[in-house]
């Protein structure tokens, strides 16, 4: 018996693979339309800029002019922050005359999100009109001549999850996001 009879599999394995993967694509296409969907159904901002707002950072969101205030836990798909401290909202409305939208909390992969859903918001931002991100966290440094609140930029990182075969990136190309998405890098 082969090794994926033992595991109850056979050659055909890779097809059905491959179709599992086209299938989750297109959920995953689905829920960001969705989400897309219902942000857009609330406000009549397009927004230019997104900011995603780490920790220290979400009462960045408190300096928008003509707030919007959407609760994550409003949007049907939208994952849901768990980490202290992050309000979970998005906040849409103008930043120094820029139509803005700000996520108060990001999503982290370690609070049990496949990558491909705490990517979601920024392909969601992308397809409501946003032509900028920053993003912004809480990050170590070694430098010692750096002080708590410092603003440093970070050219690079080694993805050490990604070694781990998860990735938002994983699974077949998908069409319908690249024509969208991909502009926004």
């Amino acid at each position: 018996m082969s090794f994926l009879g033992l595991l109850g599999g056979s050659a055909k394995t890779s097809v059905d693979l491959a179709e599992l993967q086209r299938k989750n694509s297109q959920i995953q296409y689905d829920e960001i339309q969705k989400v897309t969907s219902y942000v857009l159904g609330k406000t009549k901002l397009r927004p230019k800029l997104g900011i995603i707002c780490g920790s220290g950072l979400g009462g960045l969101a408190n300096e928008v002019k003509d707030q919007q205030v959407i609760p994550y836990a409003e949007i049907d798909g939208f994952p849901k922050c768990t980490v202290q401290g992050h309000a979970g909202n998005l906040v849409l409305g103008y930043l120094s005359g820029v139509p803005t939208v700000c996520m108060q909390g990001r999503l982290h992969f370690y609070e049990g999100h496949p990558a491909w859903l705490v990517t979601m918001p920024i392909r969601m931002m992308k397809l409501i009109g946003v032509e900028t991100l920053i993003v912004t966290n809480a990050s170590g440094g070694l430098n010692q001549d750096y002080n708590s609140g410092d603003i440093m930029v970070i050219k690079d990182h080694i993805n050490l999850t990604g070694l781990t075969g998860q990735h938002p990136l994983v699974g077949p190309n998908d069409e319908k996001l690249a024509q969208n998405i991909w502009q926004l890098c």
